[in-house]
């Protein structure tokens, strides 16, 4: 590591911390040539969850259109931000932990579909009036009544 005052790359470290999430390493360096001391920070450089669309297209896992959609079918719902969270770090988790580098959108589709499912059964058929892309209300009723036969 270079000493950002010195330019020298002979340093010690003399302390190391995790982060409050434990996914970043907190060091405090000190330079051997200048004395001066300096902090980095150490992540695990992580390749980004290709999302493959039903038209073939690739696009990176977006944390943030995903949250979008969930807060939408979630609207006027009693569902706290934190359990939306919550939601949204166990989906992120599971692409993550499948190992594959590109995930089929239904896959994703799917997973937040059966989550919200267990969260909220209005949020679900709202969820999957969209992703399903719903042409009538029969394709409601449909839905509506496959939901009510599981529970």
């Amino acid at each position: 590591m270079k000493c950002p005052f010195c330019g020298k790359i002979d340093n010690k470290v003399i302390d190391s911390r995790l982060s409050k999430n434990n996914n970043v390493i907190r060091r405090r360096r000190e330079c051997l040539n200048c004395g001066r001391r300096f902090t980095t920070y150490e992540h695990i450089e992580e390749t980004p969850v290709m999302i493959v669309k039903k038209d073939g297209r690739r696009e990176v896992f977006n944390r943030e259109k995903v949250r979008s959609g969930i807060q939408k079918a979630c609207e006027k719902r009693d569902i706290s931000i934190n359990t939306i969270e919550e939601f949204l770090d166990e989906t992120e988790r599971d692409l993550k932990e499948t190992g594959e580098k590109e995930i089929p959108s239904s896959m994703v589709g799917e997973r937040i579909m059966t989550k919200l499912h267990d969260i909220d059964a209005v949020a679900y058929v709202r969820f999957a009036s969209v992703y399903r892309e719903f042409k009538d209300v029969n394709d409601f009723v449909s839905e509506l009544k496959s939901l009510l036969n599981q529970r």
